[in-house]
């Protein structure tokens, strides 16, 4: 049998089927479309030419299809002999890049000047098909993978990782600091940690040891972000989540704590919010926080307004960006595991996407739903369901590979035994709004939440196929409870017919399956909107703290609106459809039912952050909050533009009233030095006299000096 050699010298059985596939992609792109009888012409002439040979290379193979392509279909032999230009140039250089993309790539996750062909190799484990979905960019690895996937092999200590969650601090000296060594070490690695504080006794309890009373649960979080912040690691810093639950008494305090810019600098923070407070701030009545003393018995509890908890959770929010809001409620009834007694989440990693239990981890990647448009920008324009599932299979096949392999590159041991008895992943999706756009639909209608149904669906029953059936070859994960998993109602809810016979016969490989993370590096450096957000601007700057030892900035434009406008020669903003809405024009309900729309499919979470105008009110993001509560998320935070922490995304429309002051200040005293070096004897402002002096002039009626602009 005639065997191919690949390009990086493997060989492999030479396979008619993928000639007859290549043509038929060239056919699709000419006004005659696909002639499958022709394309089977030139696969079987050229199985016919080479069946005496004992092998041939890939370029043998493309130059005899070219030249029997010609014979058949000069059109579509044009397009395939374009197509080879394409990928010869992608192997040679990589996907073109802007200098953001180039910077993410080469100071992230490009090792050692491998060449782009190696890179692919590398995080794709040399896997041809999720290879070469890297490369048409349908596909992307989380971040811990692409910089760190076998170079293990060289000695590096890297965790494929993205995230992990500590177990809940407990209430002693030694668990506390404890607890810091874990971070560390984590960090170390690579990986992100959430921790959740909530087993602290509040301050002002009693301690029997050289201090009278305790200085509190929120004391304790500058150790954490210390931590966090000593530790660097390649390409990125050691990145944290802090939780409270809402019912702890030192919760206001917890609330408060950025309010100090100075103070928890290098971690996130959340609040655990449970169904029995949001009923208390919606009736309007009192609410009891409540915490016993293990060591002591001491009760501590204080009784406070719902309404105005829940303002300032708000007002902080507005402010400061934080604290995010988790509904831990929802958070731990809506998953595969949530019948299973002995299972618990102690935390979420630090975007909140990742709810974990004590030392658990999830490995990520993305699918870019953009990618998968036929016939993008055109009356046409559809979703090919066919490629996005047999992606997925891929996926969660490609992300249980990883786990095997992240299995001794876990930092600590806890880690690899939770890893092994779970096996958890997060196959996720990006791309969303650029998917939109192409399709001809507008972010939040009832068109495209109707369209995340479907592919949500198709999403999770792939998934949950994949890992029974990988499951009948290799068993389900080592803590799977059968009569738990089937009596769960996110089960019940997504799996298909045939889906649950399968899980019923073989059970799953993997105890947590589909995450939503934010993707804001893998996005951009495909140059794909990130997770379920809208596009941000139309244009933009962006802030990167994290790949140099100093903030730069960019100006990014978006990619898919160029796209469009190329596409229907549009030549101004003005003229771009309706359906190409920002997070500046969107409704923020609709935002709030996408991301409901997704989490009926999610088991994890996602990450999310519901950009806001400056002018947004403190009513506003309460009313928003509630809104995201009753439509069922599992969490959510804002940015308000202008608020008093920067962000990563910076609008060039959007500004404060003081920095629109400042610009106009600045116009101003701009003209008037125009107008003075016209006429410098008369004052710009008030026409009155100019007096000389010194080298500079001031007015003698009102005292306007150009000196003190």
């Amino acid at each position: 049998m005639t065997s191919v050699i690949k390009r990086d010298g493997r060989n492999v059985p030479f396979d008619e089927g993928k000639i007859e596939i290549a043509v038929s992609k060239a056919m699709a792109e000419t006004q005659k479309g696909i002639e499958e009888d022709v394309a089977a012409l030139v696969a079987k002439a050229a199985k016919d030419n080479f069946t005496d040979k004992e092998s041939v290379t890939i370029e043998d193979i493309q130059d005899f299809v070219e030249l029997e392509l010609m014979k058949h279909s000069p059109e579509a032999a044009k397009k395939y002999i374009l197509y080879r230009e394409e990928r010869t140039k992608l192997r040679e250089e990589g996907w073109q890049m802007s200098d953001l993309q180039k910077d993410i790539y080469n100071n992230k996750y490009r090792y050692d000047g491998e060449s782009f062909e190696e890179f692919i190799r590398r995080v794709s484990g040399g896997d041809d098909f999720i290879g070469k979905a890297i490369k048409d960019k349908k596909f992307m690895p989380a971040g811990r993978i692409l910089a760190g996937r076998g170079l293990d092999k060289f000695g590096k200590k890297i965790t494929l990782s993205n995230c992990y969650v500590m177990p809940q601090v407990e209430d002693n000296i030694e668990s506390i600091f404890d607890t810091a060594k874990y971070l560390a070490r984590t960090y170390s690695y690579g990986g992100g940690c959430g921790l959740t504080i909530s087993k602290l006794r509040p301050k002002g309890a009693h301690v029997r040891n050289a201090a009278n009373t305790t200085t509190g649960a929120v004391s304790f979080m500058d150790l954490f972000s210390l931590t966090t912040s000593l530790i660097g690691m390649r390409g990125r810093r050691g990145a944290l989540m802090l939780n409270m639950d809402v019912s702890h008494p030192d919760i206001e305090d917890f609330i408060d704590v950025k309010n100090n810019l100075e103070k928890v600098t290098s971690a996130n923070i959340s609040v655990n919010i449970n169904d029995e407070f949001i009923k208390a701030v919606k009736d309007g009545t009192d609410y009891t926080l409540h915490f016993q003393v293990e060591s002591t018995g001491e009760v501590i509890e204080k009784t406070i307004d719902a309404r105005a908890l829940w303002h300032k959770l708000a007002k902080n929010n507005w402010n400061m960006a934080e604290p995010g809001v988790l509904f831990w409620d929802r958070i731990n009834s809506w998953h595969i595991m949530s019948e299973d007694k002995n299972f618990s989440y102690a935390g979420v990693n630090p975007c909140a996407e990742e709810p974990l239990p004590a030392f658990g981890s999830c490995n990520l990647s993305s699918i870019n739903l953009s990618e998968f448009v036929k016939d993008p920008f055109t009356d046409y324009a559809r979703f090919d369901f066919e490629a996005f599932e047999k992606m997925a299979t891929a996926g969660v096949i490609y992300l249980n590979g990883i786990l095997d392999e992240n299995t001794n590159l876990h930092p600590l041991p806890e880690q690899r035994k939770m890893s092994d008895d779970l096996r958890q992943i997060g196959l996720g999706i990006m791309g969303l709004a650029d998917m939109f756009i192409k399709l001809g639909i507008t972010y939040g209608s009832e068109s495209s939440i109707k369209l995340i149904h479907q592919i949500g669906r198709s999403l999770i029953n792939s998934a949950l196929r994949q890992s029974a059936l990988l499951a009948k070859e290799d068993g389900p994960f080592p803590m799977y409870d059968a009569e738990a998993v089937l009596a769960s109602p996110f089960i019940q809810a997504n799996a298909d017919e045939d889906v649950l016979e399968l899980i019923k016969e073989h059970g799953l490989r993997n105890s947590q399956l589909l995450t939503i993370a934010p993707t804001g590096s893998i996005s951009t450096l495909l140059g794909c909107s990130n997770g379920v957000e809208p596009i941000f601007q139309i244009s933009y700057t962006r802030k990167t703290e994290s790949i140099h030892s100093e903030d730069r900035y960019y100006k990014v434009y978006t990619g898919i609106v160029k796209e469009l406008m190329d596409k229907l020669e549009i030549y101004e903003e003005e003229d771009l459809p309706d359906y190409v809405i920002t997070t500046s024009t969107l409704n923020y309900k609709d935002r709030i039912e996408v991301q409901a729309a997704w989490q009926q499919y999610i088991d994890a979470s996602i990450s999310s952050t519901v950009n806001v105008p400056n002018e947004f009110t403190i009513e506003d993001v309460e009313g928003l909050y509630m809104y995201a509560y009753d439509m069922g998320l599992k969490g959510v935070t804002i940015y308000r533009d202008g608020c008093a922490r920067g962000g990563i995304l910076i609008t060039d429309n959007k500004k404060s009233s003081a920095d629109k002051i400042q610009e106009l200040q600045k116009e101003i005293d701009e003209i008037a030095s125009t107008e003075l070096k016209q006429n410098p004897d008369v004052c710009p402002m008030c026409g009155g006299k100019m007096i000389h002096s010194g080298g500079c002039a001031e007015c003698t009626s009102c005292g306007y000096s150009p000196c003190s602009v």
